[in-house]
């Protein structure tokens, strides 16, 4: 298997990385300069206001629009102190912390928590924790979707390679994905020996499975600069603004992304190149050299044919490699997925069949939903099939396909109507909303009212025209598909409402008005504008 990390920087707008297998693209990241990302950002903050019905807070941080801090992300010391004390940020909390540390960094950040109002167990009410005016260091986790502003956590934890740095913790851990349990002993044993500065925690993130104690060392001696780094910048500060800000997305992924099973990592652009190549000394010195830097005679991703299997990922239809599709649908609250039989054709019975095509779209709904960066609930819709060990046999295939995911997922088993419901940690808008926006033609419905749909308004419009007397002449300005089915389909109801009303009656087309534009113009016998009631 032939793996390799595609790093493309050309247009200063723009930042693509591509991981690709075997020539498949296999995720896709992309970040625009123009779109702030504040996820992983630390900031000193204020509370603005109380939602005691939702125990949360909403907290002024510096950027312009308020954070939503829930009371499950608020951590303990809070309940001691009231309020945010520099200094009691280096000492000890208690074990929520590496229970919230573990959700929101291992697979990436974020929270799939749902919200309903309460307040977790030996919790006080959040308004017995904060007041308006109350200063907090918080971290997002999450974000801002829509109208939605960001989610905030007060759980910090910073990313090193190997090693999550939590200043909350006052211990050391290993990620649960590690599972290899002799493993696990020997890292904390080795965490234990590199003796962390009292008051700090450290978990071992799972891309630190099998690492040696000098690189274990290594990145804790990373990790602890920047803790000083940040420790002085709050000390420093007494506004809501920013403390510490995530590296960026070439560095965030090598960082995060980048396994042993890579072969080698393209940049095509000399300055990006050279500041992953100094990230790599300083975190993982024995794989610089499977960095490189491209200056090939064509695009970096047109080499690899990765252009046209962008496009594709905005596709609402997906083509199986044998045959069949499966179609996407996102919406405001979930991602509805069927899969379709088409033009797939075997040779076995219709179950079978079933069976090969559903096992196909499994590992395809796994690597859209990767590429997309499609989260929140999703309901997977696969062709009915009689057999319970069929059942299993897909929902094991699903989620064995979804076990790479860095976004944490749970997948429930099918359903009694064949539909196989699943959660994705949604951390961000998913590409589609970060490069599309909604047609303000169809205003994101995807629909159009036909020709006959918009002649039946214009009549109504019309109708309401003919009952003001003082309506001499009215300009009717619509697309030209609708100027031409009412001068002809709808020619004899337009002339009988000119006579019924005593006046005249302009029908003007155009191609360059949209489908559904409809404009009426009503004036009287001296020129002047007459208002109708719609």
């Amino acid at each position: 298997m032939k793996r390799e990390m595609l790093i493309n920087v050309l247009q200063p707008e723009e930042s693509r990385i591509a991981v690709v297998e075997n020539n498949r693209l296999e995720e896709l990241y992309v970040e625009r300069k123009s779109v702030e990302n504040y996820s992983g950002n630390i900031y000193r903050g204020k509370i603005v206001n109380l939602e005691p019905s939702i125990q949360a807070a909403f907290v002024d941080f510096g950027v312009g629009r308020n954070g939503f801090l829930h009371i499950s992300d608020i951590e303990p010391q809070y309940f001691r102190q009231g309020g945010y004390d520099p200094e009691e940020i280096m000492r000890e909390s208690d074990e929520m912390a590496e229970a919230a540390a573990q959700r929101n960094r291992e697979s990436g950040r974020g929270s799939t928590r749902v919200f309903k109002g309460g307040r977790p167990r030996n919790k006080p009410p959040i308004q017995e924790i904060f007041k308006r005016g109350d200063e907090v260091l918080v971290q997002v986790i999450k974000e801002g979707i829509g109208n939605k502003g960001p989610t905030l956590s007060t759980y910090i934890s910073i990313p090193g390679r190997y090693l999550v740095l939590m200043p909350a913790l006052s211990r050391v851990g290993v990620s649960r994905k590690i599972e290899d349990e002799d493993d696990r002993k020997r890292l904390k044993k080795c965490l234990l020996s590199l003796s962390p500065p009292k008051g700090l925690g450290f978990i071992v993130r799972t891309a630190g499975a099998g690492r040696s104690e000098d690189e274990l060392q290594r990145d804790m001696d990373y990790l602890l600069r920047l803790w000083k780094a940040i420790v002085r910048r709050v000390e420093n500060t007494t506004e809501p603004g920013e403390i510490y800000e995530e590296s960026d997305l070439i560095i965030r992924t090598i960082r995060d992304i980048y396994s042993d099973d890579i072969d080698h990592i393209l940049i095509d652009q000399k300055e990006s190149y050279e500041k992953a190549r100094d990230f790599l000394k300083m975190v993982m010195p024995r794989v610089v050299d499977r960095l490189k830097y491209y200056d090939g005679p064509g695009p970096l991703f047109h080499k690899y044919n990765l252009e046209e299997e962008i496009v594709k990922i905005n596709q609402r239809q997906v083509a199986l490699p044998d045959g069949g599709s499966i179609v996407i649908d996102p919406t405001e609250a979930l991602v509805a997925i069927d899969v379709n039989s088409g033009n797939f054709r075997g040779n076995a019975s219709a179950e079978e069949n079933a069976f090969r095509l559903n096992i196909a779209a499994a590992k395809e709904i796994a690597r859209q939903l990767r590429l997309r960066d499609l989260g929140g609930v999703i309901v997977n819709d696969f062709i009915d099939m009689r057999k319970e060990s069929y059942r299993r046999k897909v929902e094991r295939v699903l989620r064995d396909a979804m076990a790479n995911d860095r976004a944490r997922t749970k997948i429930l088993r099918t359903s009694p109507f064949g539909l196989i419901e699943m959660t994705r940690q949604r951390i961000r808008p998913s590409l589609k909303r970060s490069i599309y926006k909604d047609c303000p033609c169809c205003e994101g419905r995807g629909l159009v009212k036909t020709p006959e749909s918009m002649s039946i308004e214009v009549v109504r419009m019309l109708a309401l025209a003919v009952k003001n007397k003082h309506i001499v002449r009215v300009t009717v300005r619509v697309n030209d598909e609708v100027s031409a089915f009412l001068n002809n389909k709808k020619r004899r109801t337009v002339s009988e409402m000119e006579e019924c009303g005593n006046m005249t009656v302009q029908i003007l087309g155009s191609e360059g008005l949209f489908p559904e534009h409809l404009e009426v113009d009503c004036r009287d016998e001296h020129g002047e504008r007459v208002e109708i009631d719609s």
